[in-house]
């Protein structure tokens, strides 16, 4: 490991992308996507994991970004609400369920459902659906335009 005044050269595969950041023991994750790599789409929001306005995808599973560190991250394959990139499932989703109103959330959702995608390639169980939807918090809209999304992605809802 390289070190520079205290930090060191980490190497972060994002988006599909091998990168380089410098860190401090103590960084988390969400910081240096955003200070670093210019990646904004994981929002602060609580900062101690309870609103999921950070929420990014590691090695396939949801993970708020202001919990982990920096350094725990090489070697993991990291995605952020950029890296779904044009109008992927989940946006598409939620655009024509209304499953937004201000958007500071939205990115957050998003990552949990593509996540969801991912682990759950088949319509899981409303459960399944409920515990995953739990994880974020939205102070806008209604969550029964979110689960409409989320029945959207799977090719069940209402227009689908």
């Amino acid at each position: 490991m390289v070190r520079y005044e205290g930090k060191t050269v980490l190497r972060l595969r994002v988006n599909g992308e091998e990168r380089e950041v410098l860190a401090r023991p103590s960084d988390v994750l969400m910081d240096v996507l955003r200070d670093q790599l210019g990646l904004t789409g994981a929002k602060p929001g609580c900062r101690n994991g309870d609103c999921g306005a950070c929420t990014i995808v590691v090695d396939g599973w949801p993970n708020k970004s202001c919990l982990m560190l920096a350094v725990e991250a090489e070697g993991h394959d990291i995605v952020t609400v950029e890296g779904l990139g044009g109008m992927s499932a989940e946006q598409r989703a939620f655009v024509e369920a209304d499953a937004f109103q201000c958007g500071y959330c939205t990115s957050g959702f998003l990552m949990v459902c593509h996540a969801m995608l991912t682990q759950h390639p088949q319509m899981p169980e409303e459960l399944v659906i409920e515990e995953w939807l739990q994880s974020n918090l939205c102070r806008c809209t209604c969550y029964a335009e979110i689960r409409e999304a989320v029945l959207r992605m799977y090719g069940t809802g209402k227009s689908s």
